[in-house]
């Protein structure tokens, strides 16, 4: 099996929108760890969305995994619910793997998320994002297979520090994800610095919020 590349992209467009976005993630298959798939703060409400099977099944014939977004709101949601996102992501979309969102980042949240990561997995996802977008207590590293340990802004992310816990464990086991990137020069600086830190994921993106997440990386991020 071919190994995955080194950008996780959360790209939260409707493929009708911006259809070049999506078609460009086509194009970069091969760089990519995989695409983040949000439909409406999940897989969608009540079936799927046509647009977003068509993206999906495009995405997954170039060979690229595919992620289904389920909100935890900071370990407030009822785990079923969660679970419930996660058998649609596969069922509606072809989605193997999930992407948590929102997670808290305390140890007293870890229980609530040992039990989402468990029925993630019993629902079908064969790889478990979790992200707080901050270094949380070193016990979500034994939750989830890939750690958000950055979410935020270009500006911010030079000051970032890492806690020394995290020299424990293999950079694969974490992702930095930043907007605000203003070009090129500054997308393989953020590559840099990510690995630096222990990251072998990241993704860099020009947009900023309230959604910077509308955009496909630059090629030269990778």
């Amino acid at each position: 099996m071919t190994p995955p590349g080194t950008l996780l992209v959360p790209l939260y467009v409707h493929p009708a929108v911006d259809p070049g976005a999506w078609r460009e993630l086509e194009r970069a298959a091969g760089r990519l760890y995989g695409v983040v798939l949000n439909v409406a703060d999940g897989p969608g409400r009540a079936a799927p969305d046509a647009a977003f099977t068509a993206a999906a099944r495009r995405l997954r014939a170039a060979g690229v995994r595919l992620f289904g977004y389920v909100d935890t709101d900071y370990a407030t949601r009822p785990v079923q619910d969660a679970a419930r996102d996660v058998r649609r992501h596969r069922e509606w979309y072809g989605v193997g793997e999930v992407f948590l969102d929102r997670a808290a980042a305390g140890r007293d949240r870890l229980p609530y998320y040992r039990r989402l990561a468990r029925a993630a997995r019993l629902g079908g996802a064969r790889t478990v994002v979790l992200n707080p977008g901050v270094h949380p207590d070193p016990g979500y590293a034994d939750v989830a297979d890939l750690l958000v340990t950055y979410e935020g802004s270009w500006t911010d992310y030079a000051a970032a520090t890492v806690p020394r816990w995290t020299a424990a464990h293999p950079p694969a086991r974490f992702c930095h994800l930043v907007h605000g990137v203003p070009g090129d020069a500054a997308a393989r600086a953020v590559a840099r610095t990510a690995a630096r830190r222990g990251a072998a994921v990241h993704c860099a993106v020009p947009g900023t919020p309230p959604n910077p997440w509308q955009h496909s990386p630059a090629p030269e991020a990778a």
